[in-house]
């Protein structure tokens, strides 16, 4: 990083004041100041991981692997494992077959919050 000369300040004005929305700094770079304070400045739909995500990546997972339930090739190939990495298709495929009306309310609802609400 470069060394940057202070510039002239007036009134309670800091370097790094231009970098923000009406700021009235009058350095041509921001301060490493508000460097940071710009990066903490994220927008909440940004975030990798949230909650409405998990909860449809399970939604669809369990769907999924109850469809692989009634296909009797995929059964065999990803469902024959009760136990271990493997086994967490079947659980999930256990869990959509034995829960189904449960499971569609919830694909249901999860639908209208991701097209209207969200």
């Amino acid at each position: 990083m470069t060394n940057v000369p202070p510039g002239p300040r007036r009134g309670g004005q800091h370097r790094g004041a231009a970098a923000f929305p009406g700021g009235r700094g009058t350095s041509s770079q921001p301060h490493l100041s508000s460097l940071a304070l710009q990066a903490l400045w994220v927008d909440h739909e940004t975030a990798v991981y949230s909650l409405d995500g998990i909860l449809v990546f399970g939604l669809l997972f369990v769907c999924t692997c109850a469809y692989f339930k009634k296909v009797p090739r995929l059964k065999t190939w990803l469902l024959s494992e009760k136990k271990g990495v493997w086994g967490v298709f079947y659980k999930a495929a256990v869990i959509g077959t034995r829960l189904h009306a449960a499971v569609a309310i919830a694909c249901v609802v999860m639908a209208f919050y991701v097209l209207f609400i969200k």
